[in-house]
């Protein structure tokens, strides 16, 4: 099925990564398939590497908005159905303390992480669908860059690379992201110059 998925999107390109994404962040699921397919291509055409990430990173976007619309309407209890209790508690602590940061860094892991509940449980929490697209677009595009980056740098290698160091990056992006988010609301706080430091 892979090479199936990866033939047809290579002969539509962009577009196809976009529409595979989208079903996959909505409500069909290919584990990892969108990393593989990023790796496929950017290996064979390095040069469209940026444009293959963008697409893909579009494409999941619009299908956690998919997935916001419909648990705003009353379908989360269809969206959470395979999950314990235990985690849907843990993925709405998460989502409602951590805000951005509870998509973002969902966004980056592999399975079996839980992204499509917390897309879901970020909206059931009143997160505007401007702010989980800004998270979805952070989380994922970071995501496929870094696989495109690989497949640039390590040809077919890159699948192998990305799967020996996922966890370390994981880590990176769970401790970095955090400290971005610190900083930028220590920055929209910090006072703006008084009217007599004006020249």
């Amino acid at each position: 099925m892979l090479e199936a998925l990866a033939a047809w999107a290579e002969r539509l390109g962009g577009p196809g990564l976009a529409l595979i994404a989208l079903l996959d962040s909505s409500f069909l699921s290919f584990p990892q398939v969108n990393d593989v397919l990023v790796v496929v291509l950017s290996t064979r055409q390095p040069d469209w590497m940026l444009w293959y990430a963008t697409t893909t990173t579009l494409g999941s976007v619009l299908g956690c908005l998919l997935l916001h619309v419909v648990a705003a309407r009353g379908g989360a209890a269809v969206l959470q159905r395979g999950f314990s209790d235990a985690t849907l508690d843990q993925v709405r602590h998460i989502t409602h303390r951590y805000g951005m940061a509870g998509v973002i860094v969902p966004a980056m892991l592999p399975p079996p992480t839980p992204f499509k509940l917390c897309v879901v449980m970020a909206g059931l929490s009143g997160m505007p669908a401007s702010r989980l697209a800004l998270s979805v677009a952070t989380g994922r595009g970071l995501r496929y860059l870094i696989a495109g980056w690989l497949a640039v740098r390590y040809g077919e290698r890159a699948w192998a690379v990305l799967q020996e160091h996922v966890t370390a990056v994981g880590v990176v992006v769970l401790l970095s992201v955090p400290v971005g988010l610190a900083l930028w609301v220590l920055m929209r706080r910090r006072p703006g110059p008084s009217p007599e430091d004006t020249p």
